[in-house]
């Protein structure tokens, strides 16, 4: 009886223990995670609420809601907001729009298709910092700029991008930067319609605008959806292309919520006010995810 008892049980204890082992070699990792988020948003939380001025450390003590009520009375944060929204509005249009044009013209065969898609999709592997020097030195510069160069050889008076369109420069450089990603994952989902399908509908008489509308659209909203959401989290942030070019100028007309709270920590020294910034950019960012990942979970359900 007692060698029945044994055996029997021997075999269930020795399955449980390598669970129970790996679950506790995980609990390091998974408390260092937990940590490394945690604590930064804690003290965020804590200074956005305190008085703590770099240059005036005499000045200390519980804010209460002062440092919220003076970033919202700012015209310098609803400026900057409006700006956030429109680079971000107007970097997903020109990249979703470009690149669900491209993802169909770099579908189709052509000589040289597989070098092309690489040098298109090259400049996604670029840093921003390097390729906000590119536009602004070797692009853009009124003098030993491209752009001017190809100018005064029309005989145009080359334009001080930066000056004049400060807001829509940085949208060039960010939509370049953003374009080979919407490209890439766009083209992965046309080389997985099927083809039959698209030949049916040519048969049937469907022109290639009807295709395009009627077939391929369609069957791109799913991945659209996921570039939406991956670069709406990123847009959010941008930071290297204004701090390079414009540093949020002329004035404050580049200045998004991530400049503006880099110059309130490190410009202006007042660590409260920009924790306070900081955590309306981090309320700003999950309410758009959570309606973007709604959105999503939605069309995947269909």
């Amino acid at each position: 009886m007692s060698a029945t008892v044994i055996g029997g049980t021997a075999p269930a204890a020795s399955a449980k223990s390598p669970r129970r082992t790996g679950s506790w070699l995980v609990v390091p990792s998974v408390a260092v995670l937990l940590a490394w988020m945690i604590v930064p948003l804690v003290m965020t939380l804590w200074f956005s609420f305190q008085y703590y001025n770099l240059v005036n450390p005499d000045v200390s003590g519980f804010a209460g809601r002062d440092n919220y009520e003076f970033l919202v009375t700012d015209p310098d944060f609803w400026v900057s907001l409006r700006n956030t929204m429109t680079l971000l509005l107007s970097v997903l249009v020109i990249t979703v729009g470009l690149g669900t044009l491209l993802a169909v013209l770099f579908d189709q065969p052509f000589p040289g298709q597989k070098i092309a898609r690489v040098l298109a999709i090259s400049p996604f592997f670029v840093m921003p910092t390097v390729s906000a020097l590119i536009w602004k030195n070797l692009l853009m510069h009124p003098i030993y700029g491209v752009l001017g160069a190809v100018a005064s050889t029309f005989g145009l008076q080359p334009v001080d991008w930066f000056a004049n369109y400060p807001l829509a420069s940085i949208i060039a450089i960010v939509s370049w930067e953003w374009l080979p990603f919407a490209l890439l994952i766009l083209l992965t989902a046309v080389q997985s319609l099927d083809h039959e399908q698209r030949e049916a509908a040519r048969m049937d008489g469907a022109g290639v605008v009807a295709q395009f509308f009627f077939i391929t659209l369609p069957h791109l909203s799913r991945a659209i959806s996921v570039v939406i959401m991956i670069e709406t989290i990123f847009l959010l942030t941008v930071f290297a292309e204004i701090f390079v070019t414009t540093s949020g100028g002329p004035g404050n007309a580049t200045t998004n919520l991530a400049f503006l709270i880099y110059a309130r920590a490190l410009l202006q020294y007042d660590v409260g006010g920009a924790s306070a910034g900081g955590v309306v950019a981090i309320i700003l960012a999950n309410i758009v995810a959570f309606f973007l990942v709604r959105s999503i979970a939605r069309r995947l359900e269909v």
